[in-house]
């Protein structure tokens, strides 16, 4: 089994413009996908959004939205983005990301409905009640969600963090989307993802002869992510 890791944050917007290359890959038989949240805005990163920091990303969302395609909601671009009591904080998304996948193997999919509400709906993905309202909709079990969300925040997500942070160090990259291929043999090769924005049907075909499925590998067709849906 081949895998594609994916170094990433829930409040980079180049990652946002990247979800569309996801998705597809998630498509591809016998290639697994591994979630690694670099937690940008963590800890003493987090921030309160500022005329500063709307500024910055304004610039950023356009180019984003010119080579991706990918589209910024009114609700986030016009009402998010100016609301100065709103805080920018990596690690309670990256939490629920984490706890998606431990009870249901949902990471990838709560990644993107956190996109989707930030971007799109201009929702608080850093508020706790945001995150719970998000599950339920991705039909993720209360009581389950909320017992792996409270076990792995804090100190594991953390630990999340920082191993995340080695795998930046180990492709030599410096920043948010990160991509690596780890084929079965254990050869591990940085990608270059950006110069397939846009080009979902390029991306695909790149993906498939650099790391083509096996007659051992138990690929699921049709397991896809709809995406109803900065570097650092």
């Amino acid at each position: 089994m081949n895998t594609l890791h994916y170094i990433f944050d829930p409040l980079c917007g180049w990652c946002y413009g990247a979800a569309p290359l996801i998705a597809a890959a998630r498509t591809l038989p016998g290639l697994k996908l591994a979630l690694h949240g670099g937690g940008m805005l963590a800890g003493a990163q987090r921030l309160r959004i500022t005329e500063q920091w709307r500024n910055h990303v304004r610039s950023h969302d356009a180019r984003i939205a010119q080579l991706t395609g990918q589209t910024f909601g009114s609700a986030y671009s016009d009402g998010l983005l100016c609301d100065t009591t709103a805080v920018l904080d990596s690690a309670p998304p990256t939490t629920a990301i984490l706890a998606s996948e431990a009870i249901a193997g949902r990471g990838l999919d709560m990644l993107h409905r956190l996109q989707r509400a930030h971007y799109v709906e201009g929702r608080r993905i850093a508020d706790k009640a945001v995150i719970f309202a998000l599950a339920g909709e991705l039909g993720l079990a209360g009581d389950a969600f909320a017992a792996a969300f409270e076990r792995l925040s804090g100190a594991a997500t953390a630990a999340h963090f920082s191993d995340s942070r080695s795998w930046l160090a180990r492709l030599g990259a410096q920043g948010f989307p990160s991509f690596a291929l780890e084929r079965a043999d254990g050869t591990l090769e940085r990608i270059e993802a950006s110069r397939f924005y846009g080009d979902v049907a390029a991306w695909t075909h790149y993906l498939a002869e650099r790391a083509p499925a096996s007659a051992a590998d138990p690929g699921e067709l049709g397991q896809s992510c709809g995406l109803d849906g900065c570097a650092i």
